[in-house]
């Protein structure tokens, strides 16, 4: 026979309490409550678990000094012999929910912290990546072209002007380009069936610097140009150059990063709910940084694959890389912070000594 506790029920249509015994009878969907009036009058049907509000504990060292059950319809009833409840209650079969374990018991708390921070350190590693690789399959060309042409006007009207280049040496450099861009092979790409028109642009106005937008649009500053001429080096070196941006096109690395910020936004919004929007940030602005690192390896290699089909040395283009970081005796390039959203290349001047060498570790 459970135990009898004696409480308070006030059924929802007076403000008399009327005293009432009180068993918790184990049942398969948890305890039953069952009341019986000491007046003898008529009290609630038998109540399963399901039925009603049962209250949480805050913490196992420190009991409420009355408790409140919500019966819903039926009103609610006071215990003041907490422990005697909590007793009836483990006596019962009652499981307390996750939360109110995580509540009032440290180990279960910590160890729900340790598999959510691990669940979340998976997605961020490798499942918005994976995510957004499979995603980005299914973003069409026409919208990557519409989002370059829109992108390439603003930078036209805020930073870039048009190249001064004489329009023979432009030529002899598109001519240069359209040879390498023939040479891209099926093997080579990252996605098979993705074949944008690979075309490059010539401006001024910025210091020397080459990037890809995605859709198949490149640009190269006069800068770099003329940088390439200082330093006596052949037009290998502007084509190698151009190969790492090729790549950087070819995995639709800005596509992929797009989709990836947006994965985990959505992702760290199911997980944390309304907290999620300054961390969603945050967490999309490092992983925009991790993965930058990733795509130069990924361009770096398919650069160095498609320099060897083409007949490209990269000791041009490894020279002016470091010429450019200030790494081989020439001075130091200022370039605008804002310039780190388009050539963001970590660890430039150790990828170039390895391509100078005719070597890159990372690739396979």
């Amino acid at each position: 026979m459970p135990d009898v506790l004696r409480g308070a029920w006030f059924d929802g249509r007076s403000s008399r309490a009327r005293e009432v015994h009180v068993r918790l009878v184990p049942g398969a969907g948890g305890p039953t409550l069952s009341l019986q009036a000491l007046d003898g009058g008529p009290a609630p049907p038998p109540l399963r678990q399901r039925d009603i509000g049962l209250p949480e504990a805050w913490s196992r060292r420190r009991a409420a000094r009355k408790l409140v059950v919500d019966l819903r319809e039926h009103g609610s009833l006071e215990v003041e012999d907490v422990a005697g409840w909590q007793a009836a209650l483990q006596a019962a079969g009652y499981e307390a929910p996750l939360a109110q374990r995580m509540q009032t018991r440290w180990s279960a708390f910590l160890l729900m912290f340790v598999l959510a921070a691990g669940a979340l350190l998976a997605f961020y590693r490798w499942g918005t990546p994976w995510a957004a690789t499979q995603l980005t399959r299914q973003v069409p060309l026409q919208w990557e072209l519409g989002l370059s042409q829109r992108v390439l006007a603003d930078m036209d009207m805020a930073w870039l002007h048009p190249s001064k280049l004489p329009a023979q040496r432009q030529a002899e450099l598109r001519a240069r380009f359209d040879a390498l861009a023939a040479q891209v092979a099926p093997a080579l790409r990252r996605y098979r069936t993705y074949a944008p028109p690979l075309v490059l642009q010539f401006r001024s106005g910025l210091p020397p610097n080459a990037f890809a937008l995605p859709g198949g649009t490149l640009v190269m500053t006069d800068a770099l140009v003329q940088e390439a001429a200082r330093q006596n080096l052949p037009d290998d070196a502007l084509i190698g150059v151009l190969a790492h941006e090729v790549g950087h096109v070819m995995h639709r690395h800005t596509t992929r990063m797009i989709v990836e910020q947006g994965v985990l936004n959505v992702g760290l919004g199911l997980a944390l709910g309304d907290v999620s929007t300054v961390v969603s940030t945050g967490a999309s602005m490092l992983t925009g940084l991790a993965y930058r690192r990733s795509h130069e390896t990924e361009a770096d290699c398919f650069a160095a694959a498609l320099m060897r089909q083409a007949g490209v040395p990269g000791a041009p283009m490894a020279d002016l890389l470091l010429a450019i970081e200030g790494k081989a005796g020439g001075e130091k390039l200022a370039t605008p912070a804002w310039m780190n959203l388009l050539s963001s290349h970590p660890d430039t001047a150790q990828r170039a000594r390895d391509l100078k060498e005719g070597h890159a570790p990372a690739c396979r």
